[in-house]
């Protein structure tokens, strides 16, 4: 029972890992495309706030907002949301 568990754990970490791995690697596309389309610094603000958000999905818009707004405005207003 205790493999079992032991296991069980493991995989559950591992996930958590993948999971993460994935999360960081979004908020680092939407930085890359934030600072070639509109220069933005690792110091602007929202790098912290893109920094602080954890849930992949939200990065997957983030990031086609990113790719897709006007301007750095109209990404902030997505950003808002």
């Amino acid at each position: 029972m205790d493999l079992v568990r032991e296991s069980s754990f493991a995989q559950y970490l591992t996930r958590q890992g993948i999971e993460q791995g994935i999360e960081q690697g979004l908020r680092e596309s939407i930085l890359a495309v934030l600072e070639t389309r509109f220069g933005v610094p690792a110091s602007h603000p929202y790098t912290a706030r893109i920094e602080n958000v954890y849930d992949a999905q939200r990065l997957k818009e983030l990031l086609r907002g990113a790719v897709q707004a006007g301007s750095l405005d109209a990404f902030g207003q997505l950003l808002d949301e």
